[in-house]
């Protein structure tokens, strides 16, 4: 195998994803396995089910994930890339722990994984490196040999992450009616996380306010806009808003909220909005609900022309990515000299999670990472 095929040392790719309900009769199951821990009474989650029921109880997310998995294989069987690729869900079926136990039943030593949130951030990052540590402690506890995890590096700013995405602000665009497409503004979305983790998101040294996970997200927001400008000669106005907020109101959340930003865009005459969910791989149930249901209805009710861009999904230049970010943290590994790819002002992420990245709420052990315990 050319060594630019070659994945060793790793035999095997993981993509770990959030996982969600595929029937009504999971839907709160599933939402207890979201919620573990926090004492949520089954009543109220049945109340904030109502999202998945309007769906018939099935989250789009386990069918793109399998449509991601098979764009993989694709891609790397048309390369001659020579790696096998398993799904584990942090929350459903299939199970991250059981996904593991099968891996190391194939006799798989040394695994990269694919996390499905490209930024950095507690939730996005550090807590999949948390379940990664707890199903290594299960295998552990049942008499099997870990094997070694490592992560991908955020690809947040990857060419094949962010071409998609202003491919899709540009069809949107040109969706618009024509008397109104010149003065649209781009509204970039993601998901509202507290001030608290925004502000300790990514290394140390990239605390503060809003911390790494804003300043990632606006970065890409730049590059998408300044390619929609160059391609389309025209300068649409943008901000960065924040959706699908999910915590007590008392505790402070990035903020503004879609729905807010559409009536605050209305109300100073602006003529249209393209909403572009950069914070999302793929169309899953809080682009389907939070996008395409609640906020479109708000801007229903202005009078307010939107359209709604896709996310990546599983695009080929996305599974072109990954096949790139593996052979790129192979060759590290194997000590040999690489230039990552990378576009915007930020630079390539670092492959190693350190110290004090993203910090837990509570100590807890996270693979994958300069702490790993499963070094």
């Amino acid at each position: 195998m050319p060594d630019a095929l070659d994945p060793t040392p790793y035999d095997a790719l993981l993509l770990l994803s959030f996982g969600g309900p595929e029937g009504p009769d999971d839907v709160v199951p599933f939402l207890e396995n979201v919620t573990r821990g926090r004492g949520i009474p089954k009543e109220r989650l049945k109340e904030v089910g109502q999202h998945y029921f309007l769906f018939g109880g099935v989250s789009p997310i386990n069918a793109q994930n399998r449509a991601l998995l098979d764009a993989l294989r694709e891609d790397f069987a048309d390369h001659g890339l020579d790696l096998p690729v398993y799904w584990g869900n942090r929350n459903w079926a299939p199970y991250l722990t059981d996904t593991l136990r099968e891996m190391v039943a194939d006799g798989r030593r040394r695994i990269l994984v694919l996390a499905t949130s490209a930024y950095a951030s507690y939730s996005g990052c550090r807590q999949y490196r948390e379940n990664l540590a707890d199903a290594l402690a299960a295998l552990e506890a049942e008499g099997l040999e870990p094997p070694r995890i490592d992560k991908l590096r955020h690809y947040f700013n990857h060419p094949g992450f962010v071409e998609p995405m202003t491919d899709g602000v540009l069809r949107s665009l040109a969706d618009l009616p024509e008397d109104v497409r010149a003065g649209a503004h781009i509204a970039f979305t993601t998901h509202s996380i507290p001030t608290s983790a925004a502000d300790t998101s990514g290394p140390v040294e990239a605390h503060g306010e809003g911390g790494a996970y804003v300043e990632q997200h606006l970065d890409v927001a730049r590059l998408i806009a300044d390619a929609v400008r160059e391609r389309t000669g025209v300068d649409h106005p943008w901000r960065l808003v924040y959706q699908s907020r999910s915590g007590a109101p008392h505790i402070p959340w990035l903020e503004p909220d879609i729905c807010d930003h559409l009536e605050e865009r209305h109300a100073a005459g602006v003529p249209a909005v393209v909403m572009a969910p950069i914070g999302f791989v793929s169309d899953h149930m809080e682009v389907l609900y939070d996008l395409d249901t609640e906020a479109t209805a708000k801007a229903g009710e202005l009078g307010l022309p939107v359209r709604r861009s896709a996310t990546v999904g599983a695009d080929p230049r996305f599974a072109a990515a990954v096949r790139e970010l593996i052979l790129e943290r192979a060759a590290v590994e194997r000590g040999q000299g690489v230039t990552p790819c990378a576009l915007g002002a930020l630079g390539p992420s670092h492959h190693v999670c350190p110290v004090g990245c993203c910090p837990a709420r509570a100590p807890h052990p996270a693979a994958a990472g300069a702490d790993s315990p499963y070094a």
